[in-house]
């Protein structure tokens, strides 16, 4: 049996840049626009945004939400109220271990959300179900919810108020684009932070 042909590395780069420029170009960015202005309101207001995903969608909220509690204005206490819903492993493990893991997320919003608090989840299939919860638990509060998605965008894009939909067959370009529209979304709140700021 012949080993499976492998493709010169160069041209693997190639084809997955001229992926993901691909996607890039075909996406319709109206529901990023709704998210900033959404994002900007919660700031002026002192509201909270909440962000989870798992996996390499848990890193890409804990690193956002570093973006939005000081990127976006550079001066120390003035950035958005921001929680990364992955990023304390003691809750985590606890609320695995006693509740199940597809509540480690609706549970903390339980508690730490309220009514005009915003949620964004990142997943590349949407149907973690873990991150359904989340959608459910922040409905049933008053949370406005986006999801950011790949794939088919699962059951996720049904569930959220706002999906951000790439349908894309491929997680890590699906969570490049993750990054890419926390990035958009930092550049253009830094842009308009408010006058106190």
């Amino acid at each position: 049996m012949n080993a499976p042909e492998r493709r010169d590395a160069a041209a693997a780069f190639a084809d997955y840049a001229g992926r993901l420029q691909a996607v890039l170009a075909g996406s319709d960015w109206s529901p990023v626009t709704q998210l900033a202005e959404d994002l900007l309101g919660c700031w002026r207001d002192g509201r909270q945004l909440f962000i989870c995903g798992n996996g390499g969608s848990a890193g890409n909220a804990m690193h956002l939400a570093n973006d939005f509690l000081y990127g976006i204005s550079k001066v120390a206490g003035s950035g958005l109220r921001v929680t990364a819903l992955p990023a304390n492993s003691a809750v985590i493990t606890c609320l695995a271990n006693d509740e199940g893991y597809d509540t480690i997320f609706a549970t903390q919003l339980a508690v730490l959300a309220c009514s005009g608090d915003i949620l964004l989840v990142f997943s590349g299939s949407g149907n973690s179900p873990n991150i359904l919860k989340a959608l459910e638990k922040a409905r049933a509060i008053g949370l406005r919810t986006y999801a950011v998605l790949g794939y088919s965008g699962g059951r996720a894009k049904a569930l959220a108020d706002v999906a951000i939909h790439f349908p894309v067959d491929d997680m890590q370009i699906s969570e490049d684009l993750q990054l890419v529209v926390g990035h958009m979304l930092m550049q253009w709140l830094y842009d308009h932070r408010p006058q106190k700021v």
